[in-house]
């Protein structure tokens, strides 16, 4: 059999690598979650991940180092797709239903990591907290730029607060059904979820 060309070879380390990355941060957020992170050690997520303690440092330098990347990356992607979403609309009507759909889909699927920003955000690195606070509050104003577009003769300040309102709907319902020990099919759960909103965000008198 030939042998793999290099870049085949350093191809596959970095897919590997990536894989085992994934599954760390994915580690971190169930068991930062279920028992906070400073009751979580490095061995705990290499085990979890199917490595060994050790080896998580040659992924990242610290457990701090885990739990930032994991609320930056999903900050990242929240306004990113978000943006996107927005970018793909038809109308302001189109993209505040999609912006809907986009975020109950995130918190049906990523109720872990909602939980871990709502309790250990504090034990974020100061330079993280900062750029996390950044990237959330861009995305909240993606969603106020929809609703000034919908209702122009709203005040701004009125729709930050309804956006605002919805994430807090839209983000505790998952993880408060599973602490009561209730787990709701994302069929069932998502077109409440979207319904209820939706009404939130465009109930004006």
């Amino acid at each position: 059999m030939a042998a793999q060309p290099d870049s085949q070879r350093e191809t596959s380390r970095s897919q590997a690598k990536e894989t085992r990355r994934k599954a760390l941060l994915s580690a971190a957020a169930g068991l930062f979650a279920e028992n906070g992170f400073r009751s979580v050690s490095l061995e705990d997520l290499g085990a979890a991940a199917g490595v060994s303690g050790p080896a998580v440092y040659r992924h990242f330098p610290g457990k701090q180092a885990v739990l930032g990347e994991l609320l930056l990356s999903v900050s990242r992607d929240l306004l990113e797709g978000g943006l996107d979403v927005v970018d793909r609309a038809k109308d302001p009507a189109d993209a505040l239903a999609g912006l809907i759909r986009f975020h109950v889909d995130f918190a049906l699927n990523n109720p872990d990591v909602i939980r871990v920003q709502d309790q250990d955000f504090s034990s974020l690195a100061e330079e993280d907290q900062s750029t996390v606070r950044k990237l959330q509050g861009r995305y909240v104003e993606v969603w106020v730029g929809v609703l000034q577009r919908l209702y122009p003769a709203s005040e701004e300040a009125g729709l930050r607060v309804r956006a605002h309102a919805a994430f807090g709907l839209i983000n505790s319902t998952p993880h408060a059904l599973r602490s009561h020990g209730r787990r709701v099919a994302a069929r069932t759960a998502r077109p409440v979820l979207e319904q209820m909103a939706l009404a939130a965000l465009t109930a004006f008198d």
